[in-house]
């Protein structure tokens, strides 16, 4: 690596560098810089030189991939650069006054236990911002927040918070945060009428359970869950029969069927049929279902996305305190 000059070096190259970090496109940095994307390429191209470094080489489909310099710098430039846009522009978000939009991406039993609570905190506290939730339909949601078609994704994302880990203990660039929000239990929901709704707990057994005819929730379509993962650990099989792709679904036909379905229990209180409803604990082991928020770095010194971020956590204390089904992080 060249000896860099720093008295003459341009601090709008390090602007551009931080922004195609991000994206990984030419074209979204550019975008977002509101330049052209010749700029940018010349602008990164003159960083390079300055450097000695190619910085980003492009990998085919894959768009660009930082060089391992490139991935050790990034986090110093952009904390520095993070450092004086707050020192020379605060961001100023008062929640009583502010119009703001955020865009949340979940599935319809996270809206259900998220939403009451952030409408009461927008009543109370923000009455000139919206909300806009847009369906989660994957369990990777990177390319969601990425092209910031959502703020943040809420959701149990356990292979993508595994790779960002590993990223990071690799000491590659990791370009989204997490916190986790709440864990969730899933149990085993049938038709009051259903015949193993009468049975005694202890004639609940994987048997009766992998022996009925079954209906799953999956975002993708794919009709083979994390039940069913569960299940082939210990050699099980059950028989899915119908599949769908939301909770509120699910919970109003198996009230009406002979199906059995795998729900979150905090949901049943708002499928508009719990009395209809009868739910058991699973006959074999499911780990508790970590249900976390994830957004990309980008966002990360806004005040305004701070705001939503306790906003969300004040969400789940509010439904833990009223009996939700769920347990909020300690």
């Amino acid at each position: 690596m060249k000896p860099l000059n720093f008295r003459t070096l341009d601090l709008n190259l390090l602007r551009v560098f931080d922004e195609v970090m991000a994206e990984r496109s030419l074209t979204r940095a550019a975008h977002n810089l509101s330049l052209t994307q010749p700029a940018v390429s010349n602008a990164l191209r003159r960083l390079r030189d300055l450097l000695g470094d190619e910085l980003l080489v492009r990998r085919g489909s894959q768009g660009m991939e930082p060089t391992p310099h490139a991935a050790k710098l990034w986090p110093e430039v952009r904390e520095a650069l993070g450092r004086l846009q707050r020192s020379l522009s605060p961001e100023h978000f008062d929640p009583a006054t502010t119009e703001a939009t955020f865009v949340l991406a979940m599935a319809d039993s996270t809206g259900a236990m998220l939403i009451p609570g952030l409408v009461a905190q927008l009543e109370r506290e923000a009455p000139q911002v919206q909300l806009r939730v847009v369906p989660l339909t994957t369990r990777d949601p990177r390319s969601l927040l990425d092209d910031q078609t959502a703020d943040i994704a809420i959701g149990h994302f356990p292979a993508v918070l595994a790779d960002l880990t590993a990223r990071s203990q690799g000491g590659q660039a990791v370009n989204f945060a997490h916190q986790q929000l709440y864990d969730g239990e899933y149990v085993c929901v049938m038709s009051a009428h259903h015949r193993l709704a009468r049975v005694p707990d202890a004639e609940f057994t994987i048997d009766a359970f992998c022996a009925e005819r079954h209906m799953l929730v999956s975002f993708s379509g794919r009709p083979y869950g994390f039940i069913d993962e569960a299940l082939e650990r210990l050699g099980r099989t059950r028989r899915v029969m119908v599949t769908v792709n939301q909770f509120f679904t699910a919970g109003r036909v198996v009230a009406e069927s002979q199906m059995l379905t795998v729900l979150p229990r905090h949901l049943l209180p708002a499928t508009g049929s719990p009395h209809n409803l009868v739910w058991r604990r699973l006959p074999f082991a499911v780990p508790l279902v970590h249900v976390d928020a994830l957004w990309h770095q980008r966002l990360q010194p806004s005040a305004a996305h701070a705001w939503l971020r306790e906003a969300l956590l004040r969400a789940v204390v509010l439904q833990a305190g009223a009996g939700g089904g769920i347990d909020a992080p300690t």
